[in-house]
């Protein structure tokens, strides 16, 4: 696992998210839900054997 910190597209309060990188080389997309205003993100990115080598997120459309 490795944490990030973003900015939830929706209330624009800082969170924290913790992804997993046990799994390889391989690129992911998940969703997670805001632990402030629990609307949904979408969050990509590449896990490097243990470390996230890049990563981006965004709202879902319509939930806005």
């Amino acid at each position: 696992m490795e944490e990030i910190n973003i900015i939830c597209p929706y209330c624009w309060q800082n969170i924290t998210l913790h992804l997993d990188t046990d799994i390889g080389f391989e690129k992911i997309t998940i969703v997670e839900d805001c632990r402030v205003c629990c609307r949904p993100i979408e969050i990509s990115y590449i896990s490097d054997y243990g470390k996230i080598r890049d990563y981006s997120y965004q709202a879902i459309d319509g939930n806005n």
